[in-house]
């Protein structure tokens, strides 16, 4: 199987979908985005490793897909034992096509009062993780000639006060697959970056629990505050997948604000200066810790209590 010269997946076998009998891998897949991914891809015919830290739950998403799946729990953070994974998705698989770093965390709070543990572990599972992912996996891209997206969001665009661990790693994997693009390229592998708002996830109604993300949510003007479907979110990052897209946007308004996210900083500073007064003398702004169950599921598989 090869590309055609619009860069689509092209089948040796005329007419089936361009990804059946090719290995996809999808971190983060025991819950939410990365779930719905790991479906679809399946449905569509590609042979799916999901990775994640949750063994039930993973294992529950294998299960349920509509198709060849099987769950490995791994630490995306932990080199060796993503090498082992790496091994042992080839000898049941064959050599991953499609690669989707979607592991991610979250926290919200305020910088000067955050935990530093939880702040350093949102860059490592986000940003090193991500990294980790790639290198891992780039010798079966390679070999492949496939194709890594990686799932970033409005935030590598527009930092948002109270996220400060979140948009520092967003933003560094978005600089991240700039630059990896730019290598592996002349070698035939695409790399791409996902762009998504708000998604219906349980990090996401986690979040909606706390007043700090409520206050965040009602900083942003329409549609950024609006909240998508993971199954709607899902579909358009395997459409992207299906056609080797350079960027993937999500939802379409997001093109608009690539075009002027040079504006946003100073904009998001304005907006917030007006705010952030009146939600410290309420007291509304305070430390969610990681943001719903998988957030706080730790590298043993067990979930770790919220502080």
């Amino acid at each position: 199987m090869s590309k055609d010269v619009c860069g689509i997946w092209r089948s040796s076998v005329t007419g089936s979908p361009p990804l059946m009998g090719r290995t996809a891998v999808v971190t983060g897949a025991a819950r939410g985005i990365g779930r719905a991914v790991a479906h679809i891809l399946a449905a569509r015919g590609a042979h799916v490793a999901l990775l994640g830290l949750e063994p039930g739950e993973l294992e529950s998403a294998a299960a349920a897909a509509p198709g060849t799946a099987r769950a490995w729990c791994v630490d995306v953070t932990d080199e060796a034992a993503m090498r082992r994974t790496a091994d042992e998705v080839a000898e049941r698989f064959g050599a991953a096509s499609v690669v989707v770093a979607n592991a991610g965390i979250a926290a919200g709070g305020p910088f000067a009062e955050a935990s530093m543990a939880t702040w350093r572990r949102i860059v490592e599972v986000n940003l090193v993780g991500s990294a980790l992912t790639a290198r891992t996996f780039l010798p079966h891209l390679l070999a492949t000639r496939g194709y890594y997206l990686q799932v970033s969001s409005l935030a590598a665009m527009g930092s948002a006060p109270l996220m400060s661990a979140y948009c520092a790693s967003k933003s560094g994997v978005e600089a991240f697959t700039h630059s990896l693009r730019a290598e592996v390229a002349h070698r035939g592998v695409d790399v791409a970056v996902a762009y998504m708002s708000w998604t219906d996830t349980e990090m996401i109604r986690d979040a909606e629990c706390h007043p700090t993300m409520r206050e965040l949510r009602a900083l942003m003007p329409w549609p950024a505050s609006r909240t998508y479907t993971a199954e709607a979110t899902a579909e358009r990052l395997v459409r992207g997948i299906e056609h080797r897209s350079a960027a993937v946007y999500v939802q379409p308004w997001l093109r608009g604000v690539q075009a002027v996210r040079t504006l946003l900083p100073g904009l998001v500073a304005w907006r917030a200066r007006h705010t952030m007064g009146d939600l410290e003398e309420r007291g509304d702004i305070t430390d969610t810790g990681l943001l719903g169950a998988g957030g706080r599921a730790d590298p043993s598989g067990s979930s770790v209590s919220r502080p």
